[in-house]
């Protein structure tokens, strides 16, 4: 896990600048950048940026996502759940997820458009997530015990929420 913390690191990073300057202010990491610092702060910030760095709509759309599919992969390599006696390896649920997002997007039952340059996005982080952790063999159930592999992994779930629009 130490040698994926600067990848991981960076990505995080890269997708939280995205969401908070280029993203709606309905998020709710904007939600809480905003209770913060004053409103008027953040948006005299984020008109700074958006005027210094022009971004294009993929970067600003599709990348964040598969800078978190590529997080959770990374995180979720090294775990398991166990149902009836099967073990399911967690590598499948961030890719999964983002599928998911995409169908109920498409059907207009959630917050967001369908785009199917998210899925192309998704699924090559995905695949290189899969590439740079091909080594994790040693996997161990989710929830056995403690410790900071188990932080990290339930963390990157968590840190997906904060991505979420609020009404």
């Amino acid at each position: 896990m130490k040698k994926h913390i600067p990848v991981l690191s960076v990505s995080l990073l890269v997708s939280l600048f995205i969401y908070v300057f280029y993203r709606t202010e309905k998020t709710l990491v904007n939600q809480v950048i905003m209770a913060l610092i004053s409103r008027e702060h953040y948006y005299a910030i984020k008109c700074g940026v958006t005027t210094a760095l022009l971004l294009q709509d993929y970067l600003v759309y599709s990348l964040p996502e598969g800078l978190w599919v590529f997080c959770i992969t990374i995180t979720s390599s090294f775990f398991y759940l166990k149902v009836r006696n099967r073990q399911w390896s967690l590598v499948f649920v961030p890719i999964g997820m983002a599928l998911i997002l995409e169908i109920l997007q498409l059907l207009h039952i959630t917050n967001g458009r369908f785009d199917w340059m998210d899925i192309v996005f998704s699924a090559g982080f995905w695949l290189l997530a899969l590439l740079l952790t091909s080594t994790n063999r040693g996997k161990e159930p989710l929830f056995q015990s403690f410790n900071v592999k188990t932080c990290c992994c339930v963390a990157s779930y968590c840190i997906v929420y904060l991505a979420h629009v609020s009404w």
